[in-house]
């Protein structure tokens, strides 16, 4: 043989008898498992027919064609396109334009800026990396901010929207799965496992579903509503930051891995700052209601702290206070 090619289908190749050899397959018989496919008229048993995954549609090719001079310079651009849920993975093959061209250091921020209007397909905004931000004035479906590498979401209904954001759903679920940087900002509710992996990306939303913050190992994320059941669930890292003025929250936390704290004054200052941007960029009166709470708005939050995550900031600070490596004092942690 010279190819795997050669190899698909060639049952009488394969040994299974040590993998077997165990007293549970006694008396069953395994021949079926590794019986050669039965043929069908004009089936190949190998891939033959090269995918089309459609490409040349995509909406990134109306973006592209309009970013040569911030490909070739870094000249900034801000452009304003139409969007329907036919348009998937928005802005990813333009981020990969940009990644080949400059790098994992990516641009300045907002070097390109693309304000979208309608209702945005799976996975607006996936994999986008530094100095890209996306406006969506409409909504959005499942996987927003996929994979995000540094770049800016920023998600709200249109100006003439004849509802309450803050009661309405405007985007789905599994939001910034895997993300690793940037920032998304989100005027209304959201479905279920908000930043499920989330490694390194700071969110903002007016709501959630359940399973909120979800096997999360970094970032912060900020929850200005109402949360779904187990919240936190496997969550090792990052920071989360609910708004609890009635109390509600506490009953839908995991506790299994975090803790509950009250904010401290670096938290409320960087919530402050970052909550007065979100306003900047999305005009939701629910944060600026609570801005308004002035000195209040602090004890209204809870903060939801993993306790492992806990432990490395404090070597962290120890280490940084006494001069000692920063690596070693995290290793004297993680391994108690």
């Amino acid at each position: 043989m010279t190819s795997l090619d050669d190899a698909i289908g060639r049952i009488d190749l394969l040994d299974a008898a040590r993998a077997i050899d165990h007293w549970k397959r006694y008396g069953l018989d395994l021949t079926p498992l590794l019986g050669a496919p039965s043929s069908l008229d004009g089936v190949p048993t190998r891939a033959l027919i090269a995918q089309d995954h459609g490409l040349e549609k995509a909406l990134d090719q109306r973006i592209i064609p309009q970013i040569g001079d911030l490909l070739e310079h870094g000249t900034p651009v801000h452009l304003e396109l139409p969007i329907t849920n036919r348009d998937r993975t928005v802005g990813t093959l333009t981020g990969y334009e940009i990644t080949k061209r400059f790098g994992a250091r990516g641009l300045e921020p907002n070097t390109l800026a693309v304000t979208f209007t309608g209702s945005a397909g799976q996975s607006f905004g996936a994999f986008v990396p530094r100095g890209v931000t996306l406006t969506l004035l409409g909504d959005a479906n499942d996987y927003v901010g996929k994979g995000l590498s540094g770049g800016r979401l920023i998600v709200r209904p249109d100006v003439n929207a004849p509802f309450s954001a803050e009661d309405q759903i405007i985007a789905g679920n599994v939001i910034l799965y895997g993300a690793t940087d940037g920032e998304l900002f989100l005027r209304g509710k959201v479905g279920e496992r908000f930043c499920v992996r989330n490694s390194g990306a700071t969110a903002v939303v007016e709501g959630i579903g359940d399973h909120g913050c979800e096997y999360m190992t970094g970032g912060r994320v900020v929850v200005l509503g109402s949360t779904g059941r187990n919240f936190g669930a496997g969550m090792s890292g990052g920071i989360a930051f609910v708004y609890n003025k009635d109390g509600s929250f506490d009953a839908n936390v995991n506790p299994e891995m975090v803790d509950l704290e009250p904010l401290d004054d670096e938290d409320t200052e960087w919530l402050s700052s970052l909550l007065a941007r979100y306003v900047v960029d999305t005009e939701s009166p629910v944060a600026q209601e609570i801005l308004s709470q002035g000195s209040e708005m602090a004890s209204h939050f809870v903060k939801v702290m993993p306790r492992d995550y806990r432990r490395i900031l404090e070597a962290t600070r120890a280490a940084e206070r006494d001069g000692r490596s920063i690596d070693e004092a995290v290793m004297e942690v993680s391994h108690g």
